[in-house]
């Protein structure tokens, strides 16, 4: 039987809040395979469990690798705010903390009156912030063990690379991080963490960490002798920056749990004025800004949706097999917010649950284009507008957002555009010269594992 070669690629890792996504992309850029899988976690909630979640990846990597594909360097982008203490080893002592647990209201509203910091933050101090995520680990078995505290993101990097770091764009939503001259808010996070050197270097996307040692994947023939990891870091940045390298000057609003708008702005951290309601992290590859926005978006249509009546002209209106009322701009819902708050309706809301469906989605709606206002309001200027995530792949909801926002915005054709993304960071990482168009633009396969 003949030695069958493997053709190299590049891997991108995406650890979603509902899905963990796999992709290869070979050096001109084509994605050539993917695997999609729900995140892995608890039993009893939506705790982490960080040692499965290194499992499961890895798993993903060897399906979509399969006789076919050697990956020569892997990047791992995704959540945001959750991550674990961790030993010596860099082995797993806590469960994550989900951004969105409702445990972290009342962690958040007990830590208030002792918070300490100086304001302002790269992002703004709210119950979703990784702060909280420290406090509530501390709590945990294991804490007076604790080595240091990994992000979720980061930790399959670390583990592989047996390097310990926190990606920058990450470290701006801790609620603890200044990126204008990257530095820890010594304050901040002692009364949250309790010691600084908890937290690892902090290293910029697109930086090589290390070697990608796994026996198991080496083993397998999934991965080259030289293969490396590409710090990653925070899931929209990264989704973003890969538009911008198709579309340069383009704004991203990605659309999944939340509504993110995000964009690379030239200025970089330490000249930029952080706007009201805006979020900024490091420029990827570049010494300017990330700029974001953050509005809820799922959590709304849940909370309307209890009443199946709503429930089932909202599924008709997402979907284009029913058309809204002309309410969308009736003010008649108000949308939760980002960080908590509940959503409502208005008291003049009538109760007729075409039009609450109707009134949910044209304030969500709404929202969105206020959120693309404010990024370019914070220095992103009047770049064409590029829509992705689940919600992209609604026909009635692209339709309503046209129409509340009075121009027409086109959806990016690649389904998972922070996997691909990464792969781009690591493809670049090795010296590669992929084409992110079509990188974003289609793809030669697709594996469901």
């Amino acid at each position: 039987m003949g030695i069958t070669t493997r053709t190299a690629v590049a891997c991108g890792v995406d650890i979603g809040s509902t899905n963990a996504k796999v992709v290869l992309i070979d050096a001109e850029g084509a994605v050539v395979a993917r695997v999609i899988r729900p995140t892995p976690r608890d039993a009893d909630g939506p705790l982490i469990d960080a040692r499965a979640l290194l499992d499961a990846i890895e798993q993903m990597i060897l399906s979509a690798c399969g006789d076919l594909y050697e990956v020569h360097a892997v990047s791992t982008a995704g959540i945001g705010e959750d991550g674990v203490l961790v030993d010596a080893a860099l082995t797993p002592l806590t469960r994550a903390l989900s951004w969105f647990d409702p445990r972290r209201q009342t962690v958040f509203r007990d830590l208030q009156p002792r918070l300490r910091g100086t304001e302002p933050f790269d992002a703004d101090s709210d119950p979703v912030r990784t702060f909280v995520g420290w406090v509530w680990a501390r709590e945990q078995l294991g804490e007076t063990s604790a080595h240091r505290w990994i992000s979720l993101t980061d930790l399959p990097a670390a583990h592989w690379s047996g390097r310990p770091f926190l990606s920058d764009t990450l470290a701006s939503r801790t609620g603890a991080w200044h990126a204008s001259d990257r530095r820890w808010d010594a304050d901040r996070v002692s009364s949250t963490l309790g010691d600084v050197e908890l937290l690892p270097p902090v290293a910029a996307t697109g930086e090589v960490v290390g070697a990608l040692a796994s026996a198991r994947l080496r083993e397998a023939g999934a991965v080259s002798a030289e293969a490396i990891t590409v710090v990653g870091g925070h899931d929209h940045p990264i989704a973003g920056w890969g538009v911008d390298r198709m579309v340069p000057g383009a704004l991203l609003d990605s659309m999944g749990t939340a509504e993110v708008v995000v964009a690379q702005t030239a200025a970089p951290p330490a000249d930029y004025t952080r706007q009201p309601a805006i979020e900024i992290a490091p420029g990827i590859r570049s010494s300017g800004t990330t700029v974001l926005r953050v509005e809820e978006l799922a959590r709304n249509v849940q909370w309307a949706s209890q009443n199946p009546e709503v429930a089932g002209h909202i599924r008709g209106l997402l979907d284009g097999s029913a058309e809204p009322l002309p309410v969308l701009d009736s003010g008649w819902f108000v949308p939760g917010v980002h960080g908590g708050g509940q959503p409502a309706y208005a008291l003049d809301a009538p109760a007729d649950p075409r039009a609450r469906a109707s009134a949910v989605l044209g304030a969500l709606a709404i929202a969105g284009r206020e959120a693309v206002e404010a990024v370019r309001r914070g220095g992103a200027g009047d770049g064409e507008v590029r829509l992705a995530g689940g919600w992209a792949r609604s026909p009635g909801w692209i339709d309503i957002k046209n129409a509340v926002n009075g121009y027409r915005a086109a959806p990016v054709l690649e389904p998972q555009v922070t996997a691909v993304g990464a792969a781009l960071l690591a493809a670049e990482a090795l010296g590669w010269a992929p084409d992110p168009a079509r990188a974003l633009g289609g793809f030669a396969a697709d594996l469901l594992g």
